[in-house]
């Protein structure tokens, strides 16, 4: 008897508060913030990519599980969005969109195993066109309360991306701009009638020897002028240059399009270890993260400040740990993630392909979800991704006045009381209100006197004293990451910073790691991002 994937799914999630599902009304931006078209309250999104884009052009997965199984899935692990990739040829080509799901699988060779477990799981879809297969997908999303992007991620269908593949910018063999926005209108109209579709992105990851910020800026406001006139509803969400890692020619230019930008237009930006491997892989990870993290800022996140929500669409990690480059480069974007309070979408959710680059099977090792979709690949992971599902501020979310949450972006937990010793803190549930003043202490918010974090000594426990003018109180951030928290102990001149113990769990000082130079040593354990929060914690 196979295990359904709901059951594996630990119950720990029934007591988080999940994401926002999907609204009644559309969504709308409010500044740097997408919204609640009705209400104005904050709607945060907490997507996970789903490929559809491959040869097949068939969500990944029909083969492994009944699709609401999967739709299910993704709400209990408490994501409530989807960004759902397509082909331009789907919407543009009838005689791809309109064959069938078995003979897609047929003219593929991949007629046997496949068709008949598709069959199997979902028999319904079988023998449905693929856009009527792509339509059923986004309806059972919304069955389940979820949301829905659709991303035209590429043209031709198949593996995305390479600079050369013929799909990457406007005039490329497979890119025809007056096609694209073709698609782009089909789609629009197509997915008018279905509310949990609350976004459009318009093209994923621009890229190749023809990229130019002039073309970028003309196809753009067609593409982005023809899905608001054929939906009005949906957020229109624009990609960058340079695999989407690039969007600062923003900073000078504005784009011009007939309807208010400062509504439905939102951006999007990539961010993963190989775009700066050898940085990763031969830096020191502080230097690094400080260095990368202003860059993200240089090429994007100043939208953030120009009143322009900021979607992180596309970051992910192998999610079997082994990846040195995307063990440190993940910490550091969970801490840019959580301290910017973006919406973001996580690359993967799938296991396997059912075809990527002529392999068969193929294992997605950055996929949540394992080869057979049966288990979610790695626990820890995912449970360090739920740490920034929900919102920490926003509108309609200003709760209390502005505190500081202290974040631990290698494991997802936040520094908290210590329930089993008095006066002791350890990691784990994001449930304190902290104050960082000038006076460089860290005091709990709660109480009618204030508690300081103080540090004890050397590999001791630090504990929560009077806020008296003592060294060991006063805190401050150091090395380029700005995650080391940092102190002198009482009675030496030692600089020692915040760390999780070897129980992995109980918060102690040691002596900081890896502030500069040298690239060996791993600091991720020793970093803390503070993060702003207006939420009301109730215990």
């Amino acid at each position: 008897m196979e295990s359904s994937l709901l059951v594996l799914i630990p119950l720990l999630l029934c007591f988080v508060v999940k994401a926002a599902a999907a609204t009644a009304s559309p969504l709308s931006t409010s500044g740097r913030w997408i919204v609640d078209a009705g209400s104005g309250e904050r709607v945060k999104l907490a997507c996970v990519n789903w490929p559809s884009h491959l040869e097949p052009m068939v969500a990944e997965g029909m083969s492994k599980l009944p699709l609401d199984e999967i739709s299910k899935a993704i709400g209990a692990m408490g994501f409530n969005c989807v960004r759902l990739t397509w082909p331009t040829f789907l919407a543009t080509n009838d005689s791809l969109a309109n064959i069938t799901v078995r003979k897609s699988f047929d003219r593929l060779g991949l007629n046997f195993t496949d068709v008949s477990l598709i069959e199997r799981h979902n028999p319904a879809l079988v023998d449905l066109s693929l856009i009527e297969a792509y339509q059923a997908v986004v309806s059972n999303l919304g069955d389940n309360n979820v949301m829905v992007i659709l991303d035209n991620h590429i043209s031709k269908p198949g593996w995305c991306c390479s600079r050369t593949d013929g799909n990457g910018f406007f005039g490329d063999t497979y890119f025809d701009p007056n096609v694209w926005v073709e698609g782009l209108n089909y789609m629009a109209t197509l997915f008018g009638s279905h509310k949990n579709v609350i976004g459009m992105s318009l093209r994923n990851e621009l890229r190749g020897p023809r990229q130019n910020v002039e073309d970028w800026f003309k196809y753009m406001a067609m593409g982005a002028e023809a899905v608001h006139a054929a939906n009005n509803d949906v957020l229109v969400i624009l990609s960058g240059l340079s695999f989407d890692n690039d969007l600062g020619f923003l900073s000078t230019r504005q784009l011009n399009v007939s309807f208010s930008s400062k509504s439905k237009l939102v951006f999007e930006v990539h961010w993963y270890s190989f775009s700066n491997s050898e940085a990763w892989g031969n830096g020191n990870p502080n230097d690094v993260c400080g260095r990368i993290s202003g860059s993200v800022t240089n090429n994007a996140g100043f939208l953030l400040d120009r009143q322009f929500p900021l979607f992180l669409s596309e970051f992910g990690i192998d999610q079997r740990g082994v990846n040195e480059r995307d063990n440190r480069y993940f910490s550091c974007a969970m801490a840019y993630a959580a301290d910017k309070d973006l919406d973001w979408s996580l690359w993967t959710l799938q296991g396997s392909y059912y075809l990527r680059e002529g392999v068969v099977e193929m294992e997605e090792t950055y996929g949540l979800l394992s080869l057979n979709w049966t288990t979610v690949r790695n626990q820890t992971q995912l449970q360090r991704v739920q740490s920034i599902q929900q919102p920490f501020r926003g509108p309609g979310l200003s709760e209390v006045p502005p505190y500081k949450i202290i974040f631990h972006p290698l494991t997802g937990h936040c520094v908290t009381l210590d329930s089993s010793r008095r006066l002791a803190l350890a990691v784990g549930p994001c449930s304190e209100r902290w104050n960082f003043s000038d006076d460089q202490t860290l005091s709990l918010t709660t109480g009618s006197t204030p508690s300081c974090i103080t540090a004890v000594g050397v590999g001791m426990p630090v504990a929560l004293a009077e806020c008296d003018d003592v060294m060991s109180s006063k805190w401050a951030l150091l090395s380029s990451s700005h995650m080391h928290v940092s102190t002198k102990v009482a009675g030496g001149n030692a600089t020692v910073c915040l760390d999780v113990g070897g129980d992995d769990r109980s918060v102690i000082t040691n002596p900081c790691r890896c502030l500069g130079g040298d690239a060996s040593c791993d600091p991720e354990g020793q970093w803390f991002k503070l993060v702003t929060s207006t939420r009301l914690i109730i215990s």
